[in-house]
């Protein structure tokens, strides 16, 4: 029963972690999405700056600084629109040239949070047929089988422990 018990937990580990990489490839079209809507705010915004002869930078600095408190909003708000579109294109760079088993680290170490959340909501499952799918369902499964053999192993530890000599 308890190898059973096992297989049956690895495989759902496996099947598990054999989605990393498919989530991965539906984040990395979620950036390309979100870096085109964003470039083309940041376009228009420029495009006004410019019409007054500002830079993105001194446009910003003078909506944030104004007593409008509505222009100071809207500057605040394209200050964070900058820095999330150069954030988006630095992962994307990142991304696109690391390998296939790095792109996974590189994911988790710079995700933004609302296109990970926007992916995971819209997320739709792939059958493993990659080589970083194949091994990641394996390293799932020996991760879950390894675990769960340890948590046995300390039932079985605990309970000789406590049986009478």
């Amino acid at each position: 029963m308890v190898r059973m018990i096992m297989l049956v937990f690895s495989i759902l580990c496996g099947t598990a972690t054999s989605q990393l990489p498919e989530f991965a490839q539906q984040y990395l079209q979620r950036i390309g999405g979100a870096i085109d809507a964003l470039q083309t705010v940041m376009t228009d915004f420029e495009d006004d700056a410019a019409a007054f002869g500002l830079s993105v930078d001194d446009a910003i600095t003078r909506l944030k600084s104004g007593d409008d408190g509505f222009a100071r909003e809207r500057g605040e708000t394209m200050e964070q629109t900058q820095y999330r579109l150069s954030q988006l294109v630095d992962q994307q760079e990142a991304l696109a040239a690391a390998g296939p088993f790095s792109r996974l680290a590189v994911v988790l170490e710079s995700m933004d949070t609302k296109l990970a959340k926007s992916t995971a909501e819209d997320y739709e499952p792939a059958l493993p047929v990659t080589v970083e799918g194949a091994v990641s369902a394996g390293v799932g499964g020996l991760l879950g089988f390894l675990g769960l053999s340890f948590l046995f192993s300390l039932g079985r530890f605990a309970r000789r422990r406590r049986a009478p000599q």
